[in-house]
């Protein structure tokens, strides 16, 4: 299931648990592909805390607790990480992560905080969601099979790769616009991962953002940019985004399009995704300024330039996405919607 849709399952089963109606989530997936991302967006997005216990470094007496004598009695000491009311909210987000890679010990703890919501006299808050993510075997990580009974306790979904949903979130991250121009170009890169080649660096949403942050650190160090970025991304990978990056020198300036000057749309493909991301981005950042309406306008107006229809489309779609559906109120969108009315249907 791709990212989008997830949060809007895991937001659903977030506000299920006050009502008695949640399940606990299983999300599966290869490394990097944005679980915990996914997870750490629906906690922002109802602004509750998110506990992250990685089981994979746990023992059974982590989640038990230790036993203390109590008078005649043995009691149980209840861990600090687990939700409290008093401590961290009544509602939240419970985030069992690494759980493919807990020792079956450790998982054998979990069961009954899973399904019954507790332990021993331990009581997991009633407006805490459970939710946890995984490998799969054959990701070339430190994985257990699940067992059944644990496997039982949950509902499972597999996260996909979109790009166009990384794309919307690159945006709302302010990931450099060149990195998400670069993967527009070569969409097949934004996950590219091979067990059987054993690699230490490939292309991944997680990576991706790595990259971003090298970009921004050793831009203006040529002499050393390259070997950064394969760092992030693999060898070829690297390869590819260094010298996309060296080519933009020849792209048009986007602040004359932002103005409203007549600038011809460059004839390299390459080129014209680097301007459509370029654009959005601007797009964003002119957002709630006195020209935004101006500014916008151009955008749009820029887009009926495209040789190709489909370049525009994509440039807008990821506009909407990005600054919503004020868009819809200009002149501009109107007479660009019309013109490619025989190719699409805007969503």
């Amino acid at each position: 299931m791709r990212p989008a849709h997830l949060i809007k399952v895991l937001n659903k089963e977030f506000h299920s648990a006050s009502q008695g109606q949640h399940t606990p989530v299983m999300l599966w997936g290869a490394p990097g592909v944005g679980k915990s991302q996914i997870v750490a967006q629906v906690a922002e997005l109802n602004r509750v805390p998110m506990i992250d216990i990685r089981l994979s470094q746990m023992e059974p007496s982590d989640l038990r607790g230790i036993p203390f004598r109590s008078k005649d009695q043995v009691e149980w000491a209840i861990p600090s990480m687990l939700p409290n009311e008093q401590h961290h909210g009544e509602s939240g987000i419970l985030f069992l992560d690494e759980i493919t890679s807990a020792a079956p010990s450790v998982s054998a703890a979990a069961y009954q905080l899973i399904l019954d919501r507790r332990l021993g006299q331990y009581e997991i808050p009633k407006g805490w969601a459970i939710l946890a993510a995984g490998n799969r075997q054959g990701d070339r990580g430190i994985t257990y099979t699940m067992p059944a009974p644990l496997a039982n306790r949950f509902s499972h979904y597999e996260v996909d790769v979109n790009l166009d949903d990384w794309v919307a979130w690159a945006y709302k991250h302010d990931i450099d616009d060149r990195i998400i121009a670069f993967l527009r170009f070569r969409p097949d890169l934004i996950f590219d991962f091979d067990a059987a080649k054993n690699p230490m660096a490939f292309p991944s949403p997680r990576s991706w953002e790595f990259t971003h942050r090298a970009l921004q650190k050793f831009v203006s160090h040529s002499d050393v940019l390259l070997e950064t970025l394969q760092a992030c991304v693999g060898p070829a990978a690297g390869v590819e985004l260094n010298a996309f990056i060296a080519n933009l020198d020849q792209m048009p300036n986007v602040h004359d399009i932002l103005d409203g000057k007549e600038v011809p749309v460059p004839k390299e493909i390459d080129l014209q995704y680097a301007v459509a991301a370029a654009l959005v981005g601007q797009a964003i950042r002119v957002k709630d300024q006195d020209h935004e309406a101006h500014y916008h306008g151009n955008i749009l107006n820029y887009a009926n330039q495209f040789p190709q229809s489909e370049m525009g489309i994509m440039m807008i779609s990821d506009m909407h996405r990005a600054i919503g559906e004020r868009i819809f109120a200009l002149p501009e969108f109107a007479a660009w919607a019309d013109s490619v009315a025989d190719i699409m249907l805007f969503d």
